[in-house]
């Protein structure tokens, strides 16, 4: 195989790949093989139907096809190893000469990973965050364990709708009193300030009892996503059945027991403190951590292929979509409420790529990572994997007062 490298411009290169008749020939019958183990000829065992039956049944431009594909493939990863070029952008093959008993020769056309010109990444310095956990944080986390341990109970007879109450409602919405989708609701649990209806609407129940009927006048904010509601003045007559509110448990021996696998309200503020601080000091490493390689970048150049930061955006607008359907909803639904495009997205989105693209870059080595790469056939995703870890590494360890931050 000869592969000659050609550029078309700072990012761009195209390889000119001959490969010898003799390695076609192989190619040829390695494509027979593989087409031979894929189907069934009536007559022949799997495997083992000869070429002229194959031929005879899809043709030999299938096989010449498949043939192309293995050669290519094989040869295009060859090329770049010999020439030490790692695609960041899929490959545009042309056929330029392919016939049995003849060289192939193809032409690949990629984008290359850019050189990086380091800065200074020796003796960095970054500051170090305090990592003490105080009395007011272990009181702080000890409430939320209250939070999650309390109980809702019916209010007292006369009881009015306060803040943080769940008031239990029925209510039916209309506008210019016509009822609209989505604007009715029976038995409904709304926690009064928690703000997930309308702006307005809880504040209009604090004072009333249960058993009452209120209605409630709002107007729909002009960003409201539905939009045929937006701006819109609206009445909700509104039934209240009962007041129910949280009991919290007294911070004693017995919650502890209740809350956790300790017996004193002391051994579980002790266990609280361990775990908050261990989770204080791995926080205040990483961000040491961080910040010394988000110097070591800044102190670098390297000029960005544009396909690279795009291809950053979809991944991010797709893990975007993946948290969505976590939560139930989907991106065209974010958008919508968003009022943005998917377009707006990818500009919103387009700096942070720039800035990650150029963290992966700064101090990866192909070399080191070829036979993985050649195993893989990731080769973008795997030579920043595991040569950015090395360098992250070799930047925290040079660190200006360094202390071994594991």
């Amino acid at each position: 195989m000869k592969a000659t490298v050609n550029p078309v411009d700072q990012h761009v290169v195209t390889l000119t790949i001959e490969v010898p008749a003799a390695e076609v020939d192989k190619g040829i019958k390695q494509a027979v093989k593989r087409i031979a183990n894929q189907v069934n000829i009536p007559g022949f065992r799997k495997g083992h139907a000869p070429r002229r039956v194959l031929e005879m049944n899809f043709g030999k431009e299938a096989i010449l096809e498949e043939a192309f594909d293995v050669l290519a493939s094989q040869n295009y990863s060859a090329a770049l190893r010999e020439n030490d070029i790692v695609p960041v952008s899929d490959p545009e093959t042309e056929r330029v000469q392919f016939e049995e008993g003849k060289d192939l020769i193809f032409k690949v056309t990629v984008t290359k990973r850019p050189e990086v010109n380091l800065g200074d990444y020796k003796g960095l310095e970054a500051t170090k965050q305090d990592a003490t956990v105080t009395d007011e944080q272990i009181e702080e986390q000890l409430n939320n364990i209250r939070e999650q341990q309390a109980k809702m109970v019916v209010a007292e007879e006369g009881a009015t709708i306060q803040k943080d109450d769940f008031a239990v409602i029925d209510f039916a919405g209309s506008v210019d009193g016509k009822p609209f989708d989505g604007g009715e609701g029976k038995s409904y649990p709304l926690q009064i300030g928690s703000g997930s209806f309308i702006p307005g609407f809880e504040d209009q129940l604090i004072g009333a009892k249960a058993g009452d009927d209120v209605t409630v006048k709002v107007t729909f904010p002009e960003d409201y996503f539905v939009a045929e509601l937006a701006g819109k003045e609206a009445e909700f007559k509104t039934h209240i059945h009962d007041i129910k509110r949280k009991e919290l448990p007294e911070l004693n021996d017995e919650f502890a027991k209740e809350a956790s696998s300790y017996e004193t309200i002391e051994e579980l503020k002790n266990d609280l403190r361990a775990k908050m601080e261990e989770e204080a000091s791995r926080r205040a490493i990483d961000t040491y951590n961080a910040d010394l390689i988000q110097a070591a970048v800044k102190n670098a150049t390297v000029d960005i292929p544009e396909v690279m930061i795009n291809d950053r955006v979809e991944q991010m607008i797709q893990e975007l979509a993946m948290n969505m359907e976590g939560r139930g909803l989907k991106l065209d639904d974010y958008l919508k409420f968003s009022n943005k495009t998917i377009e707006d997205l990818r500009t919103e989105y387009k700096d942070s790529a720039a800035e990650n693209v150029r963290a992966d870059l700064v101090g990866a080595d192909p070399k080191e990572v070829w036979d993985i790469i050649a195993k893989e056939g990731r080769v973008a995703m795997l030579a920043g994997s595991v040569a950015r870890k090395k360098a992250a590494r070799f930047i925290i360890d040079n660190a200006k007062g360094a202390e071994a931050a594991e």
